[in-house]
């Protein structure tokens, strides 16, 4: 019996620590995040969408409770979500796929025609816009 405190510490060691990825690479916190992002110009910008702020508030509560049971720190959420860097990544990640989506700046009717379209497909994007056409 005197080999098994060994055994098991020779164990602990070869195990790899299991260290979360960072927050910029999360996906599912990175696609919520962007989709939020997307929502947001979305409804600025067309004046038939709005925000279905109850919806927003309740994601945004549901993506901190998933970070956190995902292992990381309210301090490392609340620095990651006020990093100037990642807000621009996040931002230009939202413009390429609004430009992509067919949005053109200027042209607020072709940012009706994507969120439009997002909320008739009920993607993540959508469920955040509410139409009053």
């Amino acid at each position: 019996m005197k080999l098994a405190p060994l055994t098991l510490a020779a164990l602990l060691m070869a195990a790899p620590a299991f260290a979360l990825e960072p927050l910029s690479q999360e996906k599912f916190i990175n696609d919520s995040l962007r989709a939020g992002r997307i929502g947001d110009v979305i409804r600025k910008t067309c004046p038939t969408i709005n925000a279905r702020m109850l919806v927003v508030l309740a994601k945004i509560e549901d993506l901190k409770s998933y970070a956190l049971a995902k292992g990381y720190s309210r301090a490392e959420v609340e620095a990651f979500l006020k990093d100037a860097g990642q807000k621009n990544r996040l931002k230009a990640e939202a413009d390429a796929y609004l430009a992509k989506a067919g949005a053109v700046p200027g042209q607020p009717q072709t940012y009706c025609a994507v969120g439009e379209a997002e909320i008739a497909s009920g993607s993540l994007i959508g469920q955040l816009l509410r139409s009053s056409k």
